[in-house]
């Protein structure tokens, strides 16, 4: 192991000691400070400021950035890279590599044989480095993310800019019968002091029917918005006009995707039901059962692209696109760089692609966070005259004079980009308690929780774990819900799901949409609120309340959670199910399976053959995104204040339906997660910029819906 002694004697000559002892005592990862050493391998003329800055972005990538913001490095290296005050002297040993003067940062690091900078005119061989972004605001990256952003951002652009004919009078006849009245304004997301005009003008749009005219006109359409604005249920209406619009001999073929399979269930779900009651609404005029049925099951985005086992690959590409005309894809905001990049690239130039997501929930586990970099504007609008032009003739929306953007040309896709502002189920004190943390208003939200716990929320502070164990055994006052609830269904299975399968599959849903109503969610995994050692001691608190039976690995009732993809099995990562006895056809009854739910389908695997899983009385946050609870238990845990940020707060609370509850390991955790809006470095906003919309021809697709 390298000592601070040895490292300080050879970091006049050298910072990969340094960068070593970094990765010994933590403050780096191990493969931060062995690509900076293969750099120096590739080329040993490699200035140091390189390999400190190639460590550096390593670090960066790790914690889902895309790239390295120069300028906050070289400024405030610690307080950027969320270092500890105890990892300064790791600093104070590579600070002397780097140049003193900001100005000579950039010149160092263009002298380097390893770095590309497609703003110079240096010519490309494939440098593993490239040095992009702006003079004011330089991005390093490592090639493959760059590229990735370079590639997405022309297909965004393209795809927004293909123009299909409109019969405008139509459109605007069908969108009437599709949609009631939008309900009188009162729009949730506009601060209080926004003024009179502001909210008027927000609540007078019928942003529903202008994101459904949006998706006729162009091959992409955004529509982002918080839980409850409608967004499923716009797509669904979307879909019978695509159907209303069509050519009569074309069938409608569409595609449901989201990033995990229960994401997905809950799309196809939502769908069915909104084509259901429209189906009812307008009667024979559309075949929207017909068109349900072609649909077919919703997908996760690694099934409908055909990932490769082994591999990051896909058996559809540019090359060998989908066959579809329209895809939906749900909670794109989970969606990360290198994913969102396959898909648009495996889109058929004639199709029609609908991202739908919350930009303000938690971003991507990997690198990027793409749909708040696509929704960055969206709250204000930028929409051309044009735009503006076409919204009254196409929707009867009239935008006012505030949404209109003042460049010329607008923002390009701004203009297929629409946020739907009006919660229509989300209310309440969680919708309140979601809204003021959305805008880091923590005196608020401290507020809300500090009422009676009998309104739907609450806080506690225990000093350590055993308060939260107790809640997730027997629930608190005003939040029922348990995991006793399951338990009990378990412990009282009817003597007919012995004996015929339709009894058994009856009751192993009733267990799994008991399950469902509570959830203990975390920011980590480690430490007394973690999820490891809440599984284990939830475990255990239920086993002395008589509730569960854990002599082995496997029994009945415990929950788990897939951490593995596996096509063979059919499970997903992320996938939770309930360890249950199998059914009565010709199994004996002692033997276990895992049990999963995706809307209305039962599926289950023998417990032998699922290896990657972890117990799931208690998951991260992230796992948890596409999933709603009846009562959600968010837990911060002390010491963690660099993971815990505004998104994860809004994403946590938005899990909840009736009831949530607040657990701070110690006080003042949510006022500085609430404090913490943590953005992840990306250019491809800069990327899109850079693009002049006058120089993308607008593609007419050969054929289209």
């Amino acid at each position: 192991m390298v000592t601070a002694i040895d490292a300080a004697a050879e970091a006049v000559f050298d910072p990969l000691p340094v960068l070593r002892m970094g990765s010994e005592t933590g403050w780096l990862r191990r493969l931060d400070s062995a690509l900076a050493a293969m750099m120096h391998q590739i080329d040993p003329a490699a200035s140091p400021l390189l390999l400190v800055c190639t460590a550096f972005l390593a670090h960066m990538e790790g914690r889902g950035h895309t790239c390295l913001p120069l300028r906050p490095l070289a400024l405030d290296a610690m307080g950027f890279l969320g270092l500890p005050p105890a990892a300064q002297p790791l600093w104070d040993l590579l600070r002397p590599h780097c140049p003193a003067q900001w100005s000579d940062w950039l010149t160092d690091l263009r002298a380097n044989a390893l770095v590309y900078s497609p703003t110079r005119s240096v010519m490309d061989k494939a440098q593993p480095i490239v040095l992009s972004g702006t003079d004011d605001e330089p991005l390093l990256y490592l090639r493959r993310y760059w590229q990735h952003e370079q590639s997405l951002a022309a297909s965004l652009i393209n795809r927004a800019q293909m123009a299909w004919p409109v019969d405008e009078a139509l459109a605007c006849q069908w969108l009437d019968r599709l949609f009631d009245p939008p309900d009188p304004p009162d729009p949730p997301d506009t601060p209080a002091d926004a003024g009179t005009d502001a909210k008027t003008e927000t609540g007078a749009v019928h942003w529903q029917k202008l994101a459904c005219a949006s998706a006729l006109r162009a091959g992409l359409t955004i529509i982002t918005g918080g839980p409850g604005t409608g967004k499923t249920y716009t797509a669904a209406r979307l879909l019978a006009l695509l159907l209303a619009m069509q050519t009569p001999d074309q069938p409608l073929r569409v595609a449901l995707a989201a990033p995990t399979g229960r994401a997905a269930a809950r799309l196809r779900q939502s769908i069915d039901a909104s084509l259901g009651d429209l189906g009812q609404r307008l009667g024979t005029q559309l075949d929207l059962a017909g068109l349900a049925r072609r649909i077919g099951a919703a997908k996760t985005l690694h099934a409908l692209l055909g990932s490769r086992p082994g591999t990051r690959q896909f058996a559809f590409t540019a090359e060998h696109p989908l066959d579809l005309d329209v895809l939906i894809v749900d909670e794109a905001s989970m969606i990360h760089l290198e994913m969102m990049r396959a898909l648009l690239d495996a889109m058929p130039a004639g199709a029609r692609l609908i991202l739908l997501g919350d930009k303000d929930q938690l971003a991507s586990v990997e690198a990027g966070a793409v749909m708040g970099d696509l929704c960055s504007t969206a709250q204000a609008g930028l929409y051309s005259p044009q735009t503006a032009r076409y919204a009254l003739a196409a929707a009867g929306q009239t935008l006012p004079s505030s949404w209109i953007s003042p460049q010329t040309p607008a923002p390009a896709l701004a203009q297929q980009t629409v946020m739907l502002r009006q919660s229509h189920r989300f209310g309440g004190r969680i919708g309140q308690l979601a809204l003021a943390a959305n805008r880091g208003d923590s005196d608020q939200a401290l507020k809300l929780l500090g009422h009676d716990p009998s309104q739907g929320v609450c806080a506690m502070c225990p000093s350590d774990s055993h308060p939260l164990v107790y809640l997730a055994v027997y629930g608190r006052t005003g939040a029922a819900a348990c995991y006793a609830d399951y338990l009990r269904l378990i412990a009282h299975r009817p003597s007919d799901a012995l004996r015929w399968p339709d009894a058994h599959t009856a009751w192993v849903k009733q267990v799994l949409q008991a399950f469902d109503r509570f959830r203990i969610l975390c920011a980590i995994h480690e430490g007394d609120f973690g999820t490891a050692n809440l599984n284990l001691a939830i475990e255990q608190a239920l086993a002395n309340a008589g509730l569960l039976r854990p002599t082995s690995e496997w029994y009945s009732g415990r929950p788990v959670m897939v951490t593995q993809n596996n096509p063979v099995l059919g499970v997903l990562n992320g996938d939770v199910g309930i360890t249950l006895p199998a059914g009565p056809a010709g199994v004996r009854p002692t033997d276990l399976r895992v049990y999963f739910l995706d809307g209305d389908s039962l599926r289950s695997v023998r417990v032998s053959r699922l290896a990657q899983v972890q117990t799931a009385f208690a998951m991260t946050v992230h796992k948890a995104q596409g999933s709603e609870f009846l009562h959600t238990v968010l837990v911060l845990p002390p010491g963690g204040t660099q993971v815990l940020t505004r998104a994860l707060v809004y994403t946590g609370i938005t899990r909840a339906q009736k009831q949530f509850t607040l657990v701070e390991g110690q006080r003042g955790l949510l006022r500085a997660a609430l404090e913490h809006p943590a953005q992840r470095a990306s250019g491809l906003n800069v990327a899109l910029d850079r693009i002049n919309p006058s120089r993308i021809n607008a593609q007419k697709p050969a054929s289209g819906p």
